[in-house]
């Protein structure tokens, strides 16, 4: 199949199929927080920890999930696998009495996003060069964060316009859950061919890769650790005077920067430095934390959405176009599955330890810390070698 402004159909179609999953998971996430401690009575630290299980679970599936898809080359079928299982046992959140039943619908859609991100990353890797990769993971974050914009907005509309609960909204998000299946199935169809499968004695290790890699690996690691879950922003938002129904609203406009600035940045990074790129993007972050942490009023929370929304721009499609820069072509799924597993694994410390600052020492505390690490990683990212400076 011919490519579509420069990009791989394969690409198109696996960017849809984030756009469509995304509107069905980000009509639910921004909801979550309230209904967990409105609805059902659960604490700060609980949210914490169900958010901090939940992403830990997925990292360590997309550990082995990228590994396998190395091994023995499936990287189709856990793609498939994992947005089928997701799309199934999402709209089963309107129908939960406990917090305990949360956390396990939860934990169990997070094992669907384990099972398909690293070797989906691994797809769109192998079927796009050096020369448009950042453009290609760009796109494929723009569509992602299109769809978490379309979900907020609609999941604004279903609450303020319509007036339905947020059971039944939860439940509605079935229907995009069935285009996010048919548009995954086309995408790796469209693949033409299974990629992996040829290193049969490749062992779950950092043996393969060269020390670079692995000091990337740790970089991202520090940052991730202050980069506690954003559930604690939109709390921070409802503690300067926002209302439950412009919630949805508030993460719309931080959708609608990530989408419009993704692509842009995925471009940028094709022409120079990644490395400035991310290093830029972690400023932005830090800089944005320390104003969540003393922001006192609604319009603050408004900006400072606004510039978070451009940390994740910066970031999210080039920290993957520079994994790909750096690994050979048949450790991609392993490499992917690494760096996602970094990024989850630290999701539960990180979490929780945000909560427990944020509980009993108050929002600057917890906020404050994740600002800090982001500099201190921004200031060791430079020891890490571009693919060209590599001998």
């Amino acid at each position: 199949m011919r490519n579509i402004y420069g990009l791989h159909p394969t690409v198109i179609f696996l960017g849809l199929a984030s756009l469509f999953n995304d509107l069905a998971s980000e009509i639910i996430y921004p909801l979550l927080p309230l209904f967990l401690t409105n609805y059902l009575g659960a604490s700060v630290s609980f949210l914490g920890l169900v958010e901090g299980i939940a992403e830990t679970t997925s990292s360590i599936l997309k550990l082995y999930s990228g590994y396998i898809s190395d091994k023995i080359g499936k990287r189709r079928f856990l793609t498939a696998a994992g947005y089928i299982i997701s799309n199934i046992v999402r709209p089963l959140m309107g129908s939960v009495t406990s917090p305990l039943s949360v956390l396990i619908l939860r934990f169990t859609d997070r094992v669907g996003k384990g099972i398909r991100t690293s070797p989906r990353d691994a797809i769109i890797a192998s079927v796009t060069d050096t020369h448009n990769r950042g453009k290609a993971f760009g796109f494929h974050r723009s569509m992602d964060n299109l769809g978490a914009l379309l979900g907020s907005f609609v999941g604004f509309v279903l609450l303020s316009l319509f007036g339905l609960d947020i059971r039944t909204i939860f439940i509605l998000v079935l229907i995009p859950g069935v285009l996010t299946i048919v548009s995954v199935l086309l995408g790796i169809r469209s693949a033409a061919r299974e990629v992996g499968g040829n290193n049969k004695e490749l062992t779950l290790t950092l043996k393969p890769f060269d020390k670079n890699f692995r000091r990337y690996l740790l970089v991202v690691a520090i940052f991730t650790l202050g980069n506690s879950s954003d559930a604690f922003l939109l709390l921070k938002a409802k503690e300067c005077g926002f209302s439950d129904k412009y919630i949805p609203l508030l993460w719309m406009i931080l959708s609608i920067v990530r989408t419009l600035f993704s692509v842009p940045a995925g471009m940028i990074s094709d022409k120079i430095n990644r490395k400035k790129v991310i290093i830029f993007g972690w400023v932005v972050y830090a800089a944005s934390y320390i104003g969540f942490a003393y922001s006192e009023k609604i319009w603050h929370i408004w900006v400072l959405f606004c510039i978070y929304g451009f940390y994740y721009a910066l970031t999210e499609g080039v920290e993957k176009a520079f994994v790909a820069d750096l690994v050979r072509e048949e450790l991609r799924g392993t490499a992917y599955g690494m760096y996602n597993f970094i990024v989850g694994i630290l999701a539960l410390p990180s979490s929780l330890l945000c909560g427990l600052l944020w509980q009993h020492h108050g929002p600057v505390y917890a906020l404050g810390l994740g600002a800090l690490l982001s500099l201190f990683s921004s200031v060791l990212l430079v020891s890490v070698k571009n693919a060209k400076d590599k001998s």
